[in-house]
């Protein structure tokens, strides 16, 4: 979906720099479309590199909602956590991962679960000096919106996508790389644990195997920050859900779902210890 938004906005982009240009003489003309080609290509490679790149943690947990499973107390990071988190690195993971409770809350229309989850991630925020991006005005967004889950994913999807913009665009891509693997982290969690079994749950088994594409895809955007300690830590701590899914093909069977819900189990309790 990204890439086609990216596309379509560099062929209406394309189309306005030919009508210009046709109004001119043509060695004007030419300078003029040349210096639009490369508006054109600034645009594309900021599109590329400012949206968050894996289906958000809103569009996972909206999944949770269209099966019908229940909300259950209890299971998000603890918002008083929040406050152990001192290096850049912990409170990057985290909040990424206090953003997929954010979901997890406002999609089931849980309003106080929301309020601690926001209140735990303007923590966060405010040391990462993001404050501006959960601020009132998106608790107020979602707070007018609780009936409306379309719009609330919409809302909590352009929340992730500034947040991931804000990093890499101020040359903290390493950090960006954390809050997705945070985020990617927490929604795998939640999936695993809505229910003591959740492999007899009709369409988690999809759901986890639609995931292994996206893992796939954060371990590869992870390789030219491996230089950074914190990434390479945090990807190294993934080596078991990487060991359960590289022994996965086309479906999943019973014993895959249980390996998968322990391997996530474990990275997630280090991540947020």
């Amino acid at each position: 979906m990204k890439k086609i938004f990216t596309g379509v906005l560099v062929v209406m982009l394309t189309a306005s720099s030919v009508i210009t240009s046709s109004c001119k003489n043509r060695n004007a003309a030419k300078l003029q479309n040349l210096a639009e080609q490369e508006q054109v290509k600034h645009i594309e490679r900021q599109i590329e590199t400012s949206v968050y790149p894996l289906p958000t943690s809103a569009e996972v947990i909206k999944m949770l909602t269209e099966l019908q499973v229940g909300y259950i107390m209890g299971i998000s990071n603890p918002v008083e956590n929040a406050t152990k988190y001192f290096s850049s690195t912990t409170r990057a993971a985290n909040l990424g991962a206090y953003g997929a409770d954010l979901s997890y809350a406002t999609l089931y229309n849980m309003q106080q679960n929301v309020i601690n989850c926001m209140d735990a991630i303007r923590s966060l925020a405010n040391e990462l000096n993001m404050s501006q991006i959960y601020n009132e005005e998106l608790y107020e967004k979602i707070k007018a919106n609780f009936d409306n889950r379309d719009e609330l994913v919409n809302i909590l999807t352009g929340a992730f996508n500034s947040t991931y913009a804000y990093l890499t665009e101020n040359d903290q891509q390493a950090l960006a790389m954390l809050v997705v693997g945070g985020a990617w982290v927490e929604g795998m969690y939640l999936t695993t644990h809505v229910s003591d079994a959740a492999y007899q749950v009709a369409g988690i088994s999809r759901s986890l195997l639609e995931q292994k594409k996206s893992f796939e895809t954060y371990i590869e955007l992870t390789k030219p920050y491996m230089d950074d300690a914190g990434v390479s830590d945090f990807v190294q701590k993934l080596d078991p859900v990487k060991k359960v899914y590289e022994g996965i093909s086309s479906s999943l069977t019973e014993q895959n779902i249980k390996d998968l819900t322990a391997a996530i189990a474990g990275v997630r309790a280090a991540m947020i210890e």
